[in-house]
């Protein structure tokens, strides 16, 4: 049964989504713009006041979390809730989530927000970009699949863009409570927009019955969620710590069943799936190092926004935003603040809580004193969370130009496959690292800031890349997936992103242990190139196995 909404161009299923998975997004990236903020501050306005490397171990533990767990809520749809039910109860499990997080209480309640956020991300994330991808399996609408992907793409990027904006006027002018409120009522618009459309996509709402050689769910608890809660034990109680911290340890001991459960489906596919699991496989393998550098926008980027950048407002600008309440306020008068050293380290008492003291505001550390307001006066920052809206700002620029570059070079039939376009997405992604290292060499800075022109081109180099592999990355599992394992293959798709967002966090955990910052960025930038120059080889092999699914599938 088809859509009669469906008209030639594009059918307005993909607008539902679209709006959607805006007021989704908004409220995701809200909430994860400000949490590392939240989390490490300390001037008594409800922030927690944990140290550095707590902060960002949370953020990345996180991340991973948020990511990981579309390998649950992807079976689950596949083959018992269906797209939209996961849908529906994803995104009121993370409104719920949101709102939690705006109620000032224990850390035992920022934990629960934060657990129920995660399992509500599971339930929304893979199966509303499956749901997208069934409503292209139509034959007149798959030559429109990776234009349809790219729009929705857009929609991901607008919500990222303006909740930043929306986060600092209410997280300076109200409180933190209020912003991650903010978060809970864009999730709530989003789930509004989705039921109110239900009708525009309910055909492409099906449901795979278990097919010979799959394995049954009970199979997979016994050897794949099992062995990943034992291992994920062992990884916590094992004596000391082998990367950083025993969540970090428990957490890639726990990946290590799920990553074997996917080899396990490659192993036991016939020839032709197994080609074509193979293929993703690969890709994914990669593409867990682009992943990496990516969430550095919540863990290192930030970090680097709020104490190594100038934030200070052109006076040309401050006058354009401070009616909108974007900016702070910091002047050299006593407060509280953590005590740190020259590089930046705080130091925390036997319970791991900052010890603070009388002082200046902390961006007074490495801003020279030439620089430093008079007394009695004040300077107007740019906020810290603001400068998360840099990627989705290239991405909205930018997209355009990618596409008709793309669409030039297809006109020429000189169109990189898809594989070749991954691989020079990670290469071009270990260059926007490149740039960090400049940034980090221009001057001393522990003694100067450095400009904002350094993240805008970071940001701006990067999301090339992104533009090069992240949409088209979900099109190609809607693709080349056998039909049966589409969701869980998005759940893989997801576990990259899980997989570098935890290896981002586990690096910024060491961030104070790097005395030359630009060594941290470097390790990124080297993992980015020898892992796309290694892929680039493959791509012509990788293509053909591409062209092969998608003929099996017309």
């Amino acid at each position: 049964m088809t859509d009669k909404s469906i008209n030639p161009k594009h059918p307005k299923g993909l607008f539902v989504l679209f709006f959607t998975e805006l007021w989704e997004r908004f409220g995701f990236y809200l909430m994860i713009g400000i949490l590392l903020l939240y989390l490490t501050d300390t001037t008594g306005n409800g922030g927690r006041g944990f140290d550095l490397a707590a902060s960002v171990g949370i953020v990345g533990t996180y991340v991973a979390l948020v990511y990981l767990s579309p390998f649950i809520g992807g079976l689950l749809a596949d083959r018992y809730l269906g797209y939209a039910r996961s849908i529906i109860i994803g995104g009121s499990l993370m409104a719920l989530g949101y709102f939690m997080l705006g109620i000032p209480g224990s850390n035992m309640l920022l934990y629960l927000s934060l657990f129920v956020i995660i399992i509500g991300n599971g339930f929304f994330k893979p199966n509303i970009s499956t749901l997208l991808g069934n409503i292209y399996n139509e034959p007149s609408l798959k030559p429109k699949k990776d234009s349809a992907y790219n729009i929705f793409y857009m929609g991901v990027n607008i919500g990222a863009f303006i909740c930043n904006f929306v986060a600092a006027y209410l997280r300076i002018n109200y409180s933190w409570g209020a912003a991650f409120t903010a978060a809970g009522v864009g999730m709530a618009i989003g789930l509004v927009i989705f039921t109110a459309g239900l009708k525009h996509v309910k055909h492409a709402d099906v449901i795979k019955p278990v097919q010979e050689g799959d394995m049954p769910l009970s199979k997979i608890g016994l050897y794949v969620f099992l062995p990943a809660a034992l291992a994920g034990a062992l990884g916590w109680f094992i004596p000391g710590n082998l990367i950083g911290s025993d969540s970090n340890d428990a957490f890639i001991f726990a990946c290590i069943p799920i990553i074997i459960f996917y080899i396990s489906l490659w192993l036991r596919a016939n020839a032709f799936d197994k080609r074509r699991l193979g293929t993703l496989l690969t890709l994914f393998a990669v593409a867990i190092v682009f992943w990496n550098i990516y969430n550095q926008n919540s863990t290192a980027l930030t970090i680097w926004a709020e104490t190594y950048t100038n934030r200070e407002t052109p006076k040309a600008v401050e006058g354009a935003l401070k009616p909108f309440g974007f900016l702070q306020t910091v002047n050299t008068a006593p407060q509280e603040t953590p005590v740190i050293d020259y590089q930046f380290r705080a130091q925390t008492d036997e319970q791991g809580k900052v010890v603070t003291h009388q002082g200046m505001d902390p961006y007074f550390q490495n801003l020279p004193k030439e620089k430093w307001p008079a007394e009695g006066q004040s300077l107007k920052l740019i906020s810290t969370e603001i400068y998360q809206s840099i990627n989705p700002f290239w991405i909205i620029i930018l997209t355009p130009i990618v596409v008709g570059f793309f669409g030039w070079l297809r006109a020429r039939k000189k169109e990189p496959s898809t594989p070749a376009k991954m691989a020079w997405g990670i290469i071009i992604a270990g260059l926007s690292s490149i740039v960090m290292i400049a940034a980090c060499l221009s001057t001393n800075i522990y003694e100067n800031k450095v400009s904002s022109a350094w993240i805008f081109a970071s940001y701006g180099v990067f999301t090339v890349s992104e533009l090069f592999l992240s949409p088209i990355g979900l099109s190609l599992v809607s693709k080349v997936a056998p039909k049966r394992l589409t969701a869980l293959m998005m759940g893989g798709w997801f576990l990259t992103t899980s997989l570098g967002g935890k290896i981002s966090g586990i690096l910024a955990g060491f961030w104070d242990q790097f005395d030359n910052k630009a060594v941290f960025f470097a390790i990124s930038a080297i993992a980015a190139l020898v892992a796309g120059l290694a892929i680039l080889p493959l791509t012509k092999k990788l293509s053909k196995v591409v062209d092969e699914a998608v003929k099996a599938e017309d």
